[in-house]
């Protein structure tokens, strides 16, 4: 499933074995959803209040189901106290549709 280079023009891109996301957040939403890529970045929803890092945890809790890994194989490179984040997903056992369309 690894890829080459990382390029981030888009809201994806491969490094080695680790899947780099560019995340909107909309913290206090509604349902936890992934939603549409919006420039390079791709919108993830959850439900959880911005408090103290508390819905990027959720946030990273939800991607883990998503992307069928451990929470601890996701690293919050930046942007834990803020809706513009950069994670890394280590060895991802599943890609959500938007993001395998997206990539190579």
């Amino acid at each position: 499933m690894a890829k080459k280079g990382l390029s981030m023009d888009s809201f994806c891109t491969w490094d080695g074995e680790t899947l780099v996301l560019n995340i909107l957040g909309q913290p206090s939403a509604k349902q936890d959803a992934i939603g549409k890529a919006k420039g390079n970045q791709l919108k993830v929803s959850v439900t959880a209040a911005p408090v103290g890092g508390k819905a990027t945890d959720h946030m990273v809790r939800f991607l883990a189901k998503e992307f069928g890994v451990a929470t601890q194989d996701i690293e919050v490179v930046f942007g834990r106290y803020n809706v513009n984040k950069q994670l890394r997903i280590k060895s991802p056992k599943k890609l959500p549709s938007v993001i395998d369309k997206q990539l190579p």
